[in-house]
């Protein structure tokens, strides 16, 4: 990419000055360019203006600004009352109700207003930048330019390219939200983009563990951040997000892929949205944040004495976090190689490394009655707390060494119901396939969804770069396994990911 990016004295037009809008303003204005607002309510648009100054003005007394900086920032706003007063623009961004033909309305009368060189950025999170452009004249000026909230604190800024946007109008905008401070990835219009489209399995997976009763909301938060290392755990995210929005986002993926199983809506969030439970801004959701109510707290197994014999198996991250944190805890114990998988055993139990089996069909198979599962971490090292699943063939006091034994390493337990792949190993597995799958279709760049996910959603790592870590043969093991659970087209393998896992080489390679 060659592309310059737009001048500061180029003009940037935002219409619609919602919380996106107005953000999107900011970062205009902060980074040189006189910007207009225009807003179709009355007076929003001047609300928008003296809401930035606002920040401008608080941010210079926090040292983030220099005074003068935050003053000239602040003249480069205006509020304009017509789109008329755009014509002069350089971009024009809108940002307003998410809904296909009043986008494609405010994008045709704009094109007999501005001039021939004037770009259209779609701040559309869901909507077909095909389709939007479908309307327009020149649908080749049109591109997705698709900021998270809040836009001037989010990194990330999706760059989307319809099938008629010209190359160079992608670029000019890559090159103008980096000029912005911005960290841009290109996209390919898809149902979506990278973000809401990958970040689906993170929910849809813990709804479907909820549905089968295998932990509680609070317990699965806890595993997902204590164990995986997500700043916040699924149901909290919803509840933050609001079930009205994400419930629609998941809905409107599910429809655009053409009902396709991996998209499938849940039950329990339908029911939260027909009783206007929608989370934290209604005070109600998958928790209750009413005045007084009791916070949920994780299910977190009784203290058990570590009874037995401990041996660790082989050489892996987990294996060598236990050997570190049993002996900080003071405990002996032996190593041996490998032989079946183990990562280390105690008395009669035997504990493993989920691979999307449950323990009682891995037990069944391998023929060891004491079989106990644990959840993948993002960091065993540094995880506090695990998830585990026992064999029903599972005597109780060798669960109970097991459970021990993790105690003494450190790690709060919480015991789930038998469910395969328990919670973070098969959320990062499907994570991993949805972004393998969106590469492997061209939406955008192994690099491109691993930074999309990192600065978009928080998330610790990358998911491709998670699977790399984690094994691309596991993470395809995983999925086969859930497959065949479940005898659903859902955790289907991507064609990516089978390559990697063939060819003998990391998704990164």
């Amino acid at each position: 990419m060659n592309q310059s990016p737009l001048p500061q004295s180029a003009v940037i037009a935002v219409v619609g000055t919602g919380a996106m809008g107005a953000g999107i303003a900011q970062v205009a204005a902060a980074a040189g360019h006189p910007v207009k607002l225009l807003d179709a309510r009355p007076d929003a648009a001047a609300r928008a203006v003296a809401g930035i100054r606002a920040q401008f003005k608080k941010m210079a007394e926090k040292g983030k600004l220099t005074v003068s900086a935050a003053e000239e920032a602040s003249a480069r706003l205006s509020a304009v009352e017509n789109l008329a007063d755009l014509a002069d623009s350089a971009l024009v961004v809108e940002a307003i109700v998410e809904n296909l033909e009043a986008k494609q309305k405010l994008y045709a009368d704009l094109e007999a207003i501005v001039g021939p060189n004037c770009i259209f950025g779609t701040n559309t999170s869901s909507i077909s930048v095909t389709a939007i452009g479908a309307a327009l004249k020149h649908p080749e000026r049109l591109a997705g330019l698709h900021f998270f909230n809040p836009a001037p604190l989010m990194a990330l800024v999706e760059i989307v390219s319809g099938l008629a946007t010209d190359k160079a109008v992608a670029d000019t905008l890559y090159a103008t939200a980096t000029a912005w401070g911005k960290s841009a990835v290109h996209a390919k219009s898809t149902p979506g983009f990278i973000v809401n489209r990958v970040a689906r399995p993170y929910y849809a997976e813990a709804l479907r563990l909820a549905q089968e009763g295998a932990a509680d909301y609070a317990t699965i938060d806890a595993v997902m951040r204590e164990a995986g290392g997500f700043r916040m755990g699924p149901f909290e995210l919803m509840d933050m997000i609001g079930h009205d929005v994400n419930f629609a986002v998941t809905n409107s993926v599910w429809r655009a892929f053409y009902n396709d199983q991996r998209f499938l809506p849940s039950l329990i969030q339908q029911e939260l949205v027909d009783a206007g439970f929608f989370g934290k801004k209604t005070g109600r959701g998958f928790y209750d944040y009413r005045e007084g109510a009791v916070k949920q707290e994780p299910q977190t197994e009784a203290a058990q004495a570590p009874a037995g014999k401990i041996t660790l198996f082989g050489e892996s991250t987990v294996t060598d976090a236990l050997a570190d944190k049993l002996e900080h805890s003071g405990l002996s114990f032996t190593r041996a190689p490998d032989t079946d998988g183990r990562c280390a055993s105690i008395g009669n139990a035997a504990l493993y490394v989920t691979d999307g089996r449950s323990a009682t069909q891995r037990a069944f198979e391998s023929g060891v009655a004491n079989t106990v599962l644990i959840d993948l971490a993002l960091d065993y090292s540094k995880a506090s707390r695990l998830a585990i699943a026992v064999a029903e063939q599972c005597d109780p006091a060798a669960t109970a060494s097991a459970i021990g034994l993790l105690q003494a390493a450190g790690f709060a337990v919480s015991r789930f119901l038998d469910v395969p792949g328990l919670a973070v190993m098969r959320s990062v597995a499907m994570l991993a396939n949805e972004a393998a799958d969106a590469v492997n279709q061209g939406v955008c760049s192994e690099t491109a969804a691993d930074s999309a996910m990192r600065l978009g959603v928080n998330y610790p790592c990358g998911p491709l770069a998670w699977a790399d870590q984690v094994g691309v043969v596991t993470i395809r093991d995983v999925l086969a396994n859930l497959g065949t659970s479940y005898g659903e087209d859902r955790y289907r393998i991507s064609p990516l990911i089978q390559r990697a896992v063939f060819a003998g080489r990391k998704i990164h390679d």
